[in-house]
């Protein structure tokens, strides 16, 4: 191993190290070898600042950055859960699931499943939270995930029953027990008010989310989680949309996914026509089906 790698490692090893609760840099690492003697190997210091606290500087930043991001991808989730539990759900997370990646995008990308093993760090409202956690996961992959050529006029007029449609990539489906899309998007309004510099501002806000959680109630929605123009929108399906759509990303030929979308379904047959070709010109008109 060369010179420079080994620092490289060594600088990276410390600077993703975990903070105390105090947010400083630990006296000593994990292996429990001295940080302050590993700074001095191979950091110099100047006339104000020892080799540690060089160091420190960078963990404290590196940590501080990714909390910074992290409350950014899931304001829904502070709301829920309020800020001492986000805190602590924050370091929790990031220590177990440290950044792999060179984006902060994919922070989040652990989350569901990590809250789903962790309910006490969110109770009592867990499963509100792990809706949310899931939509604010779903609004940053369909942000940014890639986009497939459309079918064009001649090729949608040629579905049958044996076609397998594919659909966009970024497009995410939810099944939700609660109606977080309203909430979510009441919070990101309220948070871009243009009183949002005021102290006072932001305290009343703060009350005003945790009445507002206390009032969501259970419901059962279906949700697509869509991009348009290059913004992210959520859009209600019915039952039997939702359970069409996921047939189909899952590659079952349209036949059969129609099938399965109106089994157990109260739309009467004399009514399914028309209410499949409403469907289908909506999605066509929001350019998801693709090549």
């Amino acid at each position: 191993m060369s010179q420079l790698l080994d620092i490289q490692r060594r600088m990276a090893a410390a600077v993703m190290h975990p903070l105390t609760k105090a947010e400083t840099m630990p006296r000593r690492r994990s292996d429990g070898k001295l940080n302050n003697a590993e700074a001095e190997s191979f950091i110099k210091p100047n006339d104000r600042l020892t080799s540690f606290e060089r160091l420190e500087i960078y963990n404290r930043q590196y940590w501080f950055r990714l909390y910074d991001s992290f409350e950014d991808d899931f304001p829904g989730l502070l709301a829920i859960v309020g800020r001492a539990k986000f805190d602590a759900l924050m370091r929790a997370y990031l220590t177990e699931r440290p950044s792999e990646s060179f984006t902060l995008r994919n922070l989040g990308s652990h989350l569901e499943a990590w809250l789903g093993a962790h309910p006490e760090m969110t109770a009592p409202h867990t499963v509100l939270a792990l809706d949310m956690a899931r939509l604010e996961w779903a609004h940053i992959e369909a942000f940014d995930s890639a986009a497939d050529p459309l079918l064009n006029e001649d090729e949608l007029i040629a579905i049958n029953e044996n076609s397998q449609l594919r659909l966009q990539p970024y497009l995410r489906l939810l099944s939700l027990q609660y109606p977080v899309d309203d909430l979510l998007i009441d919070l990101r309004n309220e948070d871009g008010s243009s009183d949002s510099s005021s102290n006072n501002a932001s305290i009343a806000r703060r009350r005003k989310h945790v009445r507002r959680v206390a009032a969501v109630a259970p419901e059962q929605i279906w949700l697509a989680v869509h991009r348009h123009q290059n913004s992210v929108y959520y859009k209600r399906l019915q039952r039997e949309e939702y359970r069409l759509l996921e047939s189909l990303l899952n590659g079952r030929p349209l036949g059969e996914a129609l099938d399965y979308a109106f089994t157990g379904s109260e739309i009467p047959e004399e009514e399914r026509s028309s209410f499949l070709q409403q469907a289908f010109s909506t999605w066509a008109v929001l350019g998801w089906f693709t090549k």
